[in-house]
């Protein structure tokens, strides 16, 4: 598909739209906290997002199907056969949500034959937003767009980002074999756009994530230069299996820099 200006504009205001929904929401006095069948929490403002996002991207594209985190469940077989579909997470990071602490974005990807090749992730607190596709990638600074790249080459000390909500023993065990490696501590998909700034040279992931956790952010991280890879070193690919869960991966800024990681 071709993403040109009016596209990319449009899932721009989407996920602004989105945002503003977002913060009705976080910035009342009180919101009510569901759990889903699977035990991860749900908020009025997970709805309110899928609502605005699901909606505008059928205005936008009505041909391309939409399979976002809070779709009502979508039969394998039928999903399987889309070459073409939006990827979308509402609301990342739900748990920071909860915690209020601003690092919760909305995640929104194009998948064309498995392959992430646009996406836009937008932090409603800061109003922070990265775009990228095959033009290259891009952080958006009021109405003007700065080019962003990934850190080459990774030279120590490296700067590897862990989460607060999922800091596991693989992941430990991978920073201590990385002798003075800076420890950055980032939720949700911003550390895909810390990535693909520069900010951080690594990602490591030991555990479930969900293709909609990750697709927009390969998207943005592929165009500035770096990869999310999975224990074989193969590029992620989405909408290729029955399930929609992730294995592990590490997502990198330096392609090289796997080389130089513990097996």
């Amino acid at each position: 598909m071709d993403i040109n200006d009016e596209l990319r504009e449009g899932v721009i205001a989407l996920a602004r739209q989105a945002a503003e929904a977002i913060l009705a929401v976080y910035e009342s006095s009180d919101f009510a906290v569901q759990e889903k069948s699977d035990h991860s929490p749900l908020t009025a403002a997970d709805m309110a997002a899928h609502r605005c996002i699901t909606a505008g991207l059928q205005a936008l594209t009505p041909d391309v199907p939409v399979l976002s985190e809070e779709s009502k469940g979508v039969d394998i077989a039928e999903r399987r056969t889309w070459r073409t579909l939006w990827l979308v997470d509402p609301l990342d990071g739900t748990r920071e949500f909860i915690k209020r602490n601003g690092e919760f974005t909305i995640n929104i990807a194009l998948i064309e034959d498995g392959v992430a090749t646009f996406g836009v992730i937008q932090q409603p607190v800061t109003g922070g937003l990265w775009h990228g596709a095959a033009q290259g990638a891009f952080r958006r600074e009021g109405e003007r767009d700065v080019a962003i790249h990934t850190r080459k080459p990774s030279i120590a000390p490296l700067r590897v980002a862990a989460s607060r909500s999922h800091r596991d023993a693989r992941t430990q065990a991978l920073l201590d074999a990385l002798p003075g490696a800076e420890v950055i501590g980032c939720g949700s998909a911003l550390k895909f756009c810390k990535l693909a700034e520069g900010g951080i040279d690594l990602y490591p992931r030991f555990g479930p994530t969900s293709e909609w956790d990750t697709g927009a952010g390969q998207a943005i991280l592929e165009a500035a230069g770096g990869a999310v890879l999975d224990p074989h070193g193969r590029p992620f690919r989405y909408n290729q299996r029955d399930t929609l869960l992730n294995g592990d991966f590490i997502a990198l800024g330096d392609t090289e820099l796997r080389a130089r990681l513990p097996a």
